[in-house]
Parts: structure tokens; sequence; C-alpha cells
């Protein structure tokens, strides 16, 4: 599923002790490919608050996640030092 997507904007997040989120993704986007370089949470909303709660992404772990027009994505690090979010937008 959802193999053959072009990559498209890459959002570069810092995975910290806060939340951070991401701009908007473009619009027509319906999947982002999402790789932390650390263990971390992440949440995809239009106003997104990574917290304790929210979705666990190991790290170099690499998801697909569908995703509407306006949405952004919020993370938050699990442990120790910070690392690295990618979020590439994927169109066909």
């Amino acid at each position: 599923m959802n193999y053959g997507l072009r990559h498209g904007t890459v959002h570069k997040l810092t995975s910290g002790s806060s939340s951070s989120a991401s701009s908007a993704f473009s619009a027509n986007i319906e999947y982002i490919r999402v790789l932390g370089t650390v263990a971390c949470h992440i949440h995809i909303a239009v106003s997104p608050t990574a917290t304790t709660s929210t979705t666990y992404l190991p790290a170099g772990e690499v998801e697909v996640i569908k995703v509407s027009a306006g949405e952004k994505i919020a993370v938050l690090k699990v442990t120790g030092s910070d690392g690295q979010l990618y979020a590439t937008e994927l169109t066909e």
C-alpha cells in the first residue's frame, strides 16, 4: 500500500522535551512518511500537541500515515538526548 508515491516537502522537527509542531501540510497531501532518530510521541491534528499519551514512534521506524489538508504533526521525545523527526509529504 502507498508504494510508488513521490517524496515532496520534508518537515524537519526537533524531538525535544517539549512538544514542537510542523507547519501545515500542503494542499492535496493525503499521506506523510515519518521517521524519528530517537523514540518519540507524535500527534497529528490542526493544532497538535504531542504528549506521553499520544502515538509512540520507535527510533528508526518508518510509518506512512494518512493526513488531511491543514493538519500538522507534533513531536515529543521519550527520554535521553534530543533527536529529529522527519515528516515527508507524499504525492502520486
